[in-house]
């Protein structure tokens, strides 16, 4: 089993502290700054889990999910845990979330700890915390 976290994130701050609390765990981060270009990395590289925001410049989160989970492409996307990470906390936002396709819905701020325990639940991490 491979360590490929792809997060989908067109925020860079959110970006670079996902991108930081992942690899000092030992993921290796693949990063996509907006949907369009998540799907096709997803259909195109070997992912384990993605992380996914549902505000992007381009098609939302949702949009995205629906897609990963219908690609012809690649028939274990259908599969792929999907973690929506969002500023969205409105009644029903993790509802609508899950029934485009995500796994489980976190919201931000993002706290690291949370994000691990999250993670780690879909793909072990590869070194242990010290």
């Amino acid at each position: 089993m491979g360590h490929n976290v792809l997060y989908i994130e067109d925020n860079p701050d959110n970006m670079l502290l996902v991108q930081r609390a992942l690899e000092s765990r030992g993921y290796k981060f693949l990063k996509a700054e907006n949907g369009l270009k998540g799907v096709a990395m997803a259909e195109s590289e070997d992912v384990d889990l993605i992380l996914l925001d549902i505000n992007l410049p381009d098609i939302d989160g949702y949009e995205v999910a629906r897609r990963i989970r219908s690609s012809e492409n690649k028939i274990a996307l259908a599969y792929l845990p999907i973690i929506a990470v969002t500023a969205n906390a409105l009644k029903g936002d993790a509802e609508k979330a899950v029934a485009a396709g995500c796994d489980v819905y976190m919201s931000k701020p993002i706290n690291i700890r949370e994000l691990w325990a999250r993670v780690e639940a879909f793909v072990p991490s590869p070194i242990s915390p010290s």
